[in-house]
């Protein structure tokens, strides 16, 4: 293996664009040529949760043009890759070309983490943090993919890092894309107990694996005016 695609996702894009340079990093570090998915922005998710199905279609058409089944691509979002990975046989059930493609491309697809060791046997990646850390799994990742002790088996071997528990670190954040507009009151009371379960680990920065996760739980903690960040996991894997 000498290349991999990489999809840093809509969210990445435009918000935090140093995760996609952070998971480049990694990989680059790990002698592998990386080439990042350009001609597609979105992978359909959130059109797909709020039942706009044929928005939905149109950005999994667009997705699936750019990138050819053959090699690894990898998504540092569980929610994304569990888009493709499991919700596009659904959407594109009644269109065989695109489903076809998307079946062909399914065991090419794989989260961050999950490709790291699941894949290039890869624990330690050089990787410095001095910070006393708290990982909270993203919902997609845990229920979805199924990845549960690779992004913390990254985290340990990272030097210098202190890792501390989060109690009920499988609750919800509350974000859920559009859900957390819908519905807010609902939203809001989740993301209050995971905040103070955060406050209770006494971390100084919460990491993980999913750019909603961190907007959510990031913009809860700006607002309590609390002095603890929020991290991706490529962003802590890249630090020196």
């Amino acid at each position: 293996m000498t290349e991999v695609r990489l999809f840093q996702t809509c969210l990445a894009e435009e918000f935090y664009p140093q995760v996609g340079d952070a998971a480049a990093s990694v990989l680059s570090g790990l002698k592998l040529g990386v080439r990042r998915v350009r001609r597609a922005f979105c992978c359909g998710q959130v059109a797909f949760n709020e039942g706009l199905r044929d928005e939905a279609r149109d950005l999994a058409r667009r997705f699936l043009s750019a990138v050819e089944p053959g090699g690894p691509l990898v998504v540092p979002s569980g929610s994304c890759a569990s888009m493709i990975k499991i919700y596009y046989p659904d959407l594109l059930a009644d269109e065989p070309t695109l489903l076809a493609k998307a079946n062909a491309l399914r065991p090419w697809v794989f989260e961050f983490s999950q490709f790291l060791v699941n894949v290039l046997k890869v624990k330690y990646v050089g990787a410095r943090f001095e910070r006393t850390v708290a990982y909270h799994p993203s919902c997609h990742l845990l229920r979805e993919l199924h990845v549960a002790d690779e992004p913390r088996t990254l985290l340990s071997a990272v030097n210098a890092i202190k890792i501390v528990e989060l109690p009920d670190a499988r609750e919800c954040c509350g974000f859920g894309g559009l859900f957390s507009v819908k519905f807010a009151e609902i939203s809001s009371a989740m993301l209050d107990a995971k905040l103070a379960r955060i406050r209770q680990s006494g971390a100084g920065v919460v990491v993980a694996n999913d750019c909603g996760c961190l907007m959510q739980i990031g913009g809860g903690l700006h607002r309590a005016g609390a002095q603890i960040e929020t991290r991706h996991l490529a962003e802590v894997l890249a630090a020196r």
